[in-house]
């Protein structure tokens, strides 16, 4: 008993904390010029002991409590701009890389800044977030669902005028709780020649990219007999198009010789091709991408390893999901060598009569296959999706959609070609009962004569806006294991707050978010979230 009461007061203290600093911020900005925002983010969650979890899979009952906590201030005044984040953790909850690396037990300034922006020029000195083109080459950005973090420290400059634009940076790229012993460098230039010829009525760029990592690593006698040099060299050439609906975009992405992971023993070079062609014409649009990566895969620091460890942005260009059962075994990016790609088409039939009631269509089908340099000459599957979905609004108050996906993946991540396939249904009914008040019901089902077999889930939320929202959910996996994954919230909203109280038993999986992903282990637990912004 005494040890959940230590652990409630610490996690009292954590939210105290940063709800009195946001507090003092506020009243601080209204004795001050310019303008002051900030946001609270605090995740909690205690682990319980489970016995019917695998224990090869699943949270140590002996790791009991995680949290993570951010909380974020920026201060604007005209031109000028500051700002901090301070990042605590005690320790990092389970699944994120950040407990492997530097015990997951600290409090740090994660990140700060001062910022001078104008039409024309721009500085930045602190911590830096930027993307090159799609990400190919070079993106630095956080994701706290994550737990990635890979800003550069250091310096950031800019000029834009009459359809030129060009950045530079050069920094270190942070690395989980610390800071790795490389450093990058890269410029961007963005010439908009639609821009500069004052040409309305399409859009036309051609665009360039450079990026620099060196990491002095070859007197290490780890890497003596590895690295033929310290830099890596990276590019990136680009065309975008814009005219009366139709869109087309190319980028062709290359780099010198690297090592591809941690574990490999032999530098390679990498290229990258995307292409993407769209249309839209009214209430029908169609867009369809193309990505070839050939040892795409870019660390931080050749010293570390670890999903965190990347400087470049390689999501999974597949319908991404927010079902359940349609996301239990999402996409794994193979970023030594993938081709494949994606094609998506939308259309919505309107009544004429009412806006109360209409038809949403879409067909999205997405397909990729390991480079046959890396599978013995042969390309296998790696994933491919046929999904369609409907979404019927009856009335002003009930609204349907249904959902169709035929999913077959590879279990070895393409290095067999033996694969697995799912067929998932899902039905889903939204009812307003009056102006403040609603009903949502999932029902989902997936087949499957694979792996874990057949499951089913369903979900129940009920709503009374503004303030709370409550949540019902339970998957069961009853083809082999037998085992049910229950899940209750409860949520509050007052204005920029939300807390929400969970308690419930989580899977063993990948999750995911922007199609990048990591992975959790399972358990059970009740979790605590508190976000805020002012």
């Amino acid at each position: 008993m005494t040890g959940h009461l230590n652990t409630a007061l610490r996690l009292a203290s954590v939210i105290s904390l940063a709800v009195s600093a946001c507090l003092c911020a506020y009243a601080q900005e209204k004795h001050s010029r310019g303008s002051l925002s900030g946001s609270l983010e605090s995740n909690s969650i205690y682990y319980m002991h489970d016995a019917g979890l695998d224990p090869s899979s699943s949270v140590n009952p002996d790791d009991r409590f995680g949290t993570n906590n951010y909380l974020k201030l920026d201060y604007t005044n005209g031109r000028f701009s500051a700002g901090l984040q301070l990042e605590g953790f005690f320790p990092a909850l389970q699944g994120y890389d950040y407990l492997t690396y530097g015990n997951g037990r600290k409090a740090i300034l994660g990140s700060k800044y001062v910022s001078w922006q104008d039409d024309i020029y721009g500085f930045r000195v602190g911590d830096i977030f930027e993307q090159y083109g799609n990400g190919l080459i070079f993106r630095s950005y956080e994701d706290r669902a994550l737990g990635f973090n890979n800003s550069l420290e250091g310096v950031h400059g800019r000029f834009d005028l009459k359809g030129v634009h060009l950045s530079a940076m050069l920094g270190r790229p942070r690395l989980y709780l610390d800071y790795a012993g490389s450093m990058v460098r890269g410029a961007d230039l963005i010439l908009s020649l639609s821009e500069m010829t004052g040409w309305d009525a399409a859009g036309l760029s051609i665009e360039g990219s450079y990026v620099n990592r060196y990491e002095k690593l070859m007197d290490n006698e780890l890497f003596t007999d590895l690295l033929t040099t310290n830099s890596l060299d990276m590019y990136s050439a680009r065309v975008n198009f814009d005219w009366k609906g139709l869109t087309a975009k190319f980028e062709y992405a290359g780099k010198s010789k690297d090592l591809p992971d941690a574990a490999s023993r032999e530098m390679v070079s990498g290229n990258a091709i995307l292409a993407e062609l769209g249309y839209a014409f009214g209430r029908f649009s169609v867009l369809g991408t193309f990505r070839r990566l050939v040892n795409m895969n870019t660390m931080i620091s050749l010293n570390a390893a670890g999903t965190g460890n990347t400087m470049n942005y390689l999501p999974a260009l597949t319908r991404q999901y927010t079902y359940m059962l349609a996301n239990l075994n999402p996409y794994q990016v193979n970023a030594n060598g993938e081709t494949g790609g994606q094609a998506d088409a939308y259309y919505s039939l309107r009544s004429r009569g009412t806006r109360s009631k209409w038809w949403n269509f879409h067909v999205n089908f997405s397909t990729y296959y390991t480079d046959a340099s890396h599978t013995g000459g042969k390309s296998n599957l790696l994933w491919r999706d046929i999904n369609a979905d409907v979404e019927r609004q009856w009335n002003k108050r009930w609204k349907t959609a249904v959902l169709v996906s035929i999913q077959e993946w590879s279990p070895s991540h393409g290095m067999q070609e033996a694969t697995y396939a799912s067929n998932i249904f899902v039905v889903d009914n939204t009812c307003k009962i009056s102006r403040k008040m609603s009903v949502r019901l999932e029902l989902q089902y997936l087949y499957s004569a694979d792996y874990e077999k057949d499951w089913m889930a369903a979900l129940a939320e009920f709503s009374m806006a503004p303030h709370w929202s409550v949540t019902i959910s339970d998957m069961y996996n009853h083809g082999s294991s037998g085992k049910h994954y229950y899940n209750a919230s409860v949520s509050y909203t007052r204005k920029g707050t939300r807390i929400q109280l969970g308690y419930g038993r989580v899977r063993a999986g990948y999750i995911c978010s922007g199609g990048v992903c990591r992975w959790t282990p399972a358990y059970t637990g009740a979790n605590l979230t508190v976000t805020s912004t002012f």
